[in-house]
């Protein structure tokens, strides 16, 4: 368990500078997926510009990892509207035990921001860290988490790598809905609001 908690620390330092999510939006993720197959959803975040995205999530019965694909767009108050266009990737890869209380999961994928003289690449990886806090009495439960994140991103004629921290909250009402809210501080800033709908 340990080692895995090293190899994951290791793997953001490497990376260099964080930032959130493959659309380059304040978008965090927690260390758990909230369905069994599939889900959809969207969010809507700021990050000095409002941007709007849908998602759509996969994988297999009681694997480890998933994906989900996500398009929205992003109004750039003077110039065009962009086009954001991303895939993001979850694998856990720690379970909380006596010595460590999180559960954590490695945060990737690539995506892009799409508008006319100002196109820029995205590819975050980060690490989760939270744990599933249940309710008495009740199918509810909340995910706190924080979520380091590196973005390398490409664009424009210059590359640069963003620092982002994440800190969030997934609030799950029963088997198939969420509420999900985060703020991010660094690169990526201000906060994002979103739901899913899970199966």
């Amino acid at each position: 368990m340990l080692r895995n908690l090293l190899f994951a620390v290791v793997l953001c330092t490497m990376a260099g500078s964080l930032a959130a999510q493959s659309t380059g939006t304040p978008v965090f993720h927690a260390p758990y997926r909230v369905f069994d197959r599939y889900e959809i959803g969207a969010n809507v975040s700021d990050a000095g510009n409002i941007s709007v995205e849908g998602f759509y999530g996969w994988s297999p019965s009681r694997a480890r990892w998933d994906l989900a694909l996500r398009a929205g767009v992003q109004d750039n108050h003077c110039c065009n509207t962009a086009l954001l266009v991303g895939l993001d990737a979850r694998f856990r890869v720690i379970d909380q035990n006596e010595d460590f209380p999180l559960d954590g999961a490695i945060i990737s994928g690539v995506g892009a921001r799409l508008v006319s003289g100002g196109s820029a690449l995205f590819i975050p990886i980060g690490i989760s860290l939270g744990r599933r806090l249940n309710f008495s009495n009740s199918t509810a439960s909340i995910v706190p988490y924080a979520e380091p994140v590196l973005v390398p991103t490409f664009g424009s004629g210059n590359s640069d790598v963003l620092v982002a921290l994440g800190l969030g909250a997934d609030l799950r009402f029963n088997r198939r809905f969420e509420l999900r809210a985060a703020i991010g501080i660094g690169d990526i800033e201000n906060f994002s609001i979103g739901f899913a709908f899970a199966r």
